[in-house]
């Protein structure tokens, strides 16, 4: 299926290569492959009746799961204990079955695999990959596992359709967290980078000569053929809130090569830019105490360690427990009533969804992933069925900060089209008191977890 592109511009969006080139200049120091340096936003926007309650926003991102395999059943919201598959050239109905993150496997979750199960929107070929010829994408896990996620879902807002920017794995997923977009202005034709690397070349410091991988829009992968990842095409929220003045953090482990889950390190206004050294924390712990010291920025983006992700084939079942201890650390502090706590996921992971993802342009959106909100102004039990996407939290931090949008649609920005999360608030109620939530692991088990300084080398 072709779609059209966001405008008669000519857009390419970026994610960077499974298997990289190294021959060629450095592009180190010269962006090579990338234009002038996209200027920061200068300004001020219009802030919103939010900004009136909330100064604080933290975003907390988790691996690699599909609403479903979360949430299947949840009271009120999409998600059925059933999906559909083709077989023998038929579609059927296929049961959910349940699997626990100790035995679950890892799916494939390319941009490939994404547009092959969604088939259109029939979303009906989950079946024709992972294990060929199984079921395995037919999962939710045991709800015991995740009793952190479904507590602060009954007490706060689940929100059940939330897309990703686009049908690619992490790397897009971390990317347009940050920017609402992946996307370069280009010729010949409108194309998207929909594959990764293996961590250690898609950033500013990979060799010399690496090159980033696209997706034209007919959906077809094209590796080896894209910029330097040391990108200056686009703007981010990085220099929007340096412009207006407004503190930030990204919590990720503060080495080179820090993987597909740190963005920041392929955007060359950071990388090499006062940002690195001031906001680029390390461990990703340091969540936990900055809430109790009084160094909790006005936006925060969160990252975990591989056992800590969610991630599926981790074998691990400390993610929920990691991010109440996020979610306890802030409750008990000063910053509790002025913050938004936003908890969602990168990318599907490979597992079934039965909501088909609204074709907005060629990149996506991406399938259905899960997201929890939760505020003393949050809505209490609340289910959320507005569309959302990954710019949708970007635009909600525009509206509390008074930030301008990052750029219109048509440059393939997303902030500005996207639906914001204010309708999860109720800010005419009393904020409510913190209550703790209850998790299998304390706050104690990761205070002193060493940094997730390896590679992230399954996506």
């Amino acid at each position: 299926m072709r779609v059209s592109a966001p405008s008669s511009s000519l857009v390419f969006a970026l994610l960077i290569c499974a298997g990289c080139t190294l021959a060629g200049g450095s592009g180190v120091a010269s962006g090579r492959g990338s234009s002038a340096a996209y200027a920061p936003a200068i300004g001020r926007g219009a802030k919103s009746p939010a900004s009136q309650y909330i100064s604080h926003v933290v975003v907390i991102i988790q691996e690699n799961r599909s609403f479903e395999n979360f949430f299947a059943g949840y009271p009120g919201a999409d998600a059925p204990m059933y999906g559909y598959g083709m077989v023998a050239g038929k579609k059927v109905q296929i049961p959910l079955h349940k699997d626990t993150f100790e035995v679950e496997p890892n799916l494939p979750h390319e941009f490939e695999n994404a547009t092959f199960e969604w088939n259109g929107g029939k979303m009906d070929r989950f079946n024709k990959f992972g294990k060929k010829g199984t079921n395995a994408a037919y999962a939710y896990i045991d709800r015991h596992q995740l009793k952190p996620y479904w507590h602060m879902a009954g007490h706060y807002v689940l929100a059940d359709h939330m897309f990703p920017t686009e049908f690619g794995p992490s790397w897009t997923g971390h990317m347009t967290l940050i920017a609402g977009t992946d996307t370069i202005q280009t010729t010949p034709s409108p194309e998207s980078l929909a594959d990764f690397s293996d961590g250690a070349f898609n950033s500013c410091d990979s060799p010399p000569g690496t090159k980033t991988t696209l997706v034209t829009t007919n959906y077809v992968v094209h590796h080896d053929v894209g910029p330097y990842p040391c990108l200056t095409q686009f703007a981010t929220m990085a220099s929007t809130l340096d412009a207006a003045g407004v503190s930030w953090k990204y919590y990720v482990t503060k080495v080179k090569h820090a993987g597909i889950w740190s963005p920041f390190e392929a955007i060359r206004y950071v990388r090499f830019g006062k940002d690195w050294q001031t906001n680029m924390i390390a461990p990703q712990t340091r969540i936990l105490t900055d809430p109790q010291t009084g160094q909790l920025a006005s936006v925060s983006w969160v990252t975990p360690s591989k056992p800590d992700s969610d991630h599926p084939g981790q074998r691990s079942d400390l993610g929920p427990s990691w991010v109440a201890s996020i979610v306890n650390a802030i409750g008990k502090s000063q910053y509790w009533s002025s913050t938004a706590i936003v908890i969602v996921w990168d990318d599907w992971g490979g597992f079934y969804d039965n909501v088909p993802p609204p074709t907005l342009d060629y990149r996506g959106l991406g399938m259905r992933v899960p997201c929890l909100i939760v505020s003393p102004y949050a809505k209490r039990g609340y289910v959320s069925s507005t569309q959302y996407e990954f710019g949708s939290i970007l635009k909600f931090m525009e509206e509390v900060f008074g930030l301008p949008p990052l750029g219109p649609p048509s440059e393939g920005y997303t902030d500005s089209r996207a639906n914001s999360i204010s309708d999860a608030f109720n800010f005419a109620q009393k904020p409510r008191a913190f209550e703790p939530i209850p998790s299998k692991y304390p706050i104690a088990r990761f205070l002193h977890e060493p940094p997730s300084n390896e590679a992230v080398d399954e996506y």
